[in-house]
């Protein structure tokens, strides 16, 4: 079992990471609770990807390590994908590197979103801009959304209460789709 995360954070330590991670290890937690013994987890960061995705895309040559980035997402049984606001969108080298794989590539993967941001204002963001992106690459996309403002994250990697709870709703909602698709 393949579970897979995008982090479009490019700071480090990356709150956009956090959240990613959190989703994550808490849907691996449940698929081992339900007996699925072998689990891997793998944080895929765009920041560690931007350079040859904007090589590529202005230059037309693939590099090795984004190759295998993009084998990688596509190769998933579920995804956690996640982006910093910017501009009230995605973040473009998020944007970037979802760019590179082919429409429908993503054809039926479960998915959960989150983005972070630093106000509430943005909170519509996983709806207007990143759910269409990713439906677009064929992704299954799920109910619960996620968007982290620094007040959701004590000490940049804590969730308080609310934030906890929507976590684990998203990763109930990840590891049921798998479940259900006989992953």
């Amino acid at each position: 079992m393949r579970l897979v995360g995008l982090s479009g954070g490019v700071g480090i330590p990356s709150s956009t990471t956090t959240v990613v991670r959190l989703v994550l290890d808490a849907a691996a937690a449940l698929l081992r609770d339900r007996g699925v013994a072998d689990v891997e987890v793998t944080v895929l960061e765009v920041r560690d990807l931007a350079v040859a995705a904007a090589s590529e895309t202005v230059g037309g040559l693939r590099e090795p390590h984004l190759d295998a980035a993009l084998r990688t997402l596509e190769g998933a049984d579920a995804l956690v994908v996640a982006s910093p606001v910017f501009r009230g969108s995605y973040a473009g080298v998020f944007k970037a590197v979802l760019d590179l794989l082919e429409p429908g590539s993503l054809r039926g993967t479960p998915t959960a979103l989150a983005a972070t941001s630093g106000t509430v204002r943005h909170t519509l963001v996983t709806e207007h801009a990143m759910r269409p992106l990713l439906s677009y690459l064929g992704a299954l996309t799920l109910p619960t959304t996620i968007v982290a403002t620094p007040e959701d994250l004590v000490l940049g990697s804590r969730p308080v209460p609310e934030l906890a709870a929507r976590v684990t709703r998203s990763a109930r909602e990840l590891a049921d789709a798998v479940a259900r698709m006989g992953a």
